[in-house]
């Protein structure tokens, strides 16, 4: 993982909505949600994993006094603080987790987990948690059934282990979200993905679409074409769905749910306080940052942009005025259809994928089939239908 030129002129600032949330977040200050990849331990062997875990924990992981300090310096960031997903391979390897958890509680930092469904994953360990201060948890679930889900975990017994474990949290009540992978070999099983969830208790179903990076780069993303006919069924199952719907690396699912509104008629004020929107302006680098068990840090978790270490580099410093950080926020240094979308403050395309395919950070994402110059076009002929009629209506 290595450092990236960008293309473009130098950074300057130019919020609009996607910049800026009603919260009171602004990206160049702080991220919303920083992903803490607290060790690479895991005993599961998921063929897409991100992180390339291994059994035990990588030489070099931050120790426990490492990464204390690192939670106090987010402190650094104000108010309102970032909120920290401890992730891996798998957190629940740690065995100092709950003082991790406990410290970001005492400092304002709200936290969430997500765990590996695995031995560790008990009801004492997760009530412990609960206590010092986990406020959700979020689980994998690639498929209907135990075949198709522990084909892609790499254990037997994951599927029902799953199923288990979301009773347990439920009984604990600990929020659940559901992550689900979607490739070129998983899509076609989300609706029965969706009947298995919808009878659970649950926080939120978040769909992953895949980047190819760690073990991830063997497997083959859905075509641009299919990506917009999911995302279309995505915000219709939005409306009937019992728990929340969001994507993760295709922020363009924000742009087909704006046009959907747009077309029903929605104003641009019912769209900005929509749940959508809470979403608008965060991707790769802009609301996000990653920290490895090493203490590198990323724009994100599948963009692999190394640009410094928190045990050389204040974690503050580097969000804030690392170059990379400041490209990846200026959304009029796009490029491609990205550069030229009326939508791309809104949503500004995965930058994770943009690099994936071409190895520019700031290139147009690849899974988005629209073309801005066309819509543009369309937009300007029904305004002046409109303007014409009007005129018409007045004479």
């Amino acid at each position: 993982m290595t450092s990236a030129p960008v293309s473009g002129p130098p950074a300057a600032p130019v919020p609009r909505i996607g910049a800026v949330r009603a919260e009171g977040f602004r990206y160049e200050r702080a991220p919303m949600i920083v992903y803490w990849e607290t060790t690479i331990a895991c005993p599961l062997a998921c063929t897409h994993c991100r992180a390339t875990a291994m059994p035990y924990a990588a030489p070099g992981q931050l120790t426990t006094d490492e990464c204390l300090r690192l939670l106090d310096s987010m402190v650094g960031f104000g108010n309102p603080r970032p909120h920290v997903v401890f992730t891996g391979g798998d957190p629940l390897e740690r065995s100092d987790l709950e003082q991790l958890v406990q410290r970001a509680t005492d400092l304002g930092i709200g936290s969430s987990l997500a765990p590996a469904v695995a031995p560790g994953l008990t009801r004492e360990r997760m009530l412990a948690l609960k206590e010092a201060g986990i406020q959700t948890v979020s689980l994998s679930l690639d498929g209907s059934t135990a075949e198709k889900h522990d084909g892609l975990r790499g254990v037997p017994g994951t599927f029902d282990r799953t199923m288990e474990a979301i009773e347990m949290l439920n009984e604990l009540d600990l929020p659940v979200q559901i992550n689900t992978l979607i490739t070129d070999t998983t899509h076609e099983d989300l609706p029965a993905v969706y009947d298995v969830l919808r009878k659970k208790k649950l926080l939120r179903w978040a769909l992953f679409f895949l980047i190819a990076t760690g073990r991830g780069s063997t497997m083959k993303e859905i075509s641009a074409g299919e990506a917009e006919r999911l995302m279309n069924w995505f915000y219709d199952l939005s409306r009937v769905a019992p728990f929340q719907v969001k994507t993760t690396e295709a922020t363009h699912y924000r742009r087909v749910a704006m046009q959907r509104m747009e077309a029903e008629g929605h104003t641009p004020e019912e769209i900005a306080s929509s749940n959508v929107a809470r979403g608008f302006g965060i991707r790769d680098g802009n609301g996000i940052c990653f920290i490895n068990h090493k203490g590198d840090v990323f724009p994100s978790g599948f963009l692999p942009v190394k640009v410094g270490n928190v045990r050389e580099t204040d974690l503050v410093t580097l969000y804030r005025e690392n170059e990379t950080f400041r490209a990846l926020r200026d959304t009029s240094r796009l490029g491609g259809r990205c550069g030229e979308c009326t939508f791309h403050d809104e949503c500004g395309g995965s930058r994770s994928r943009a690099y994936a395919h071409t190895g520019d950070l700031l290139a147009e994402d690849p899974l988005c089939p629209h073309e801005p110059k066309a819509y543009a076009k369309r937009l300007a002929n029904k305004a002046a239908r409109e303007a014409a009629a009007r005129e018409m209506a007045a004479t």
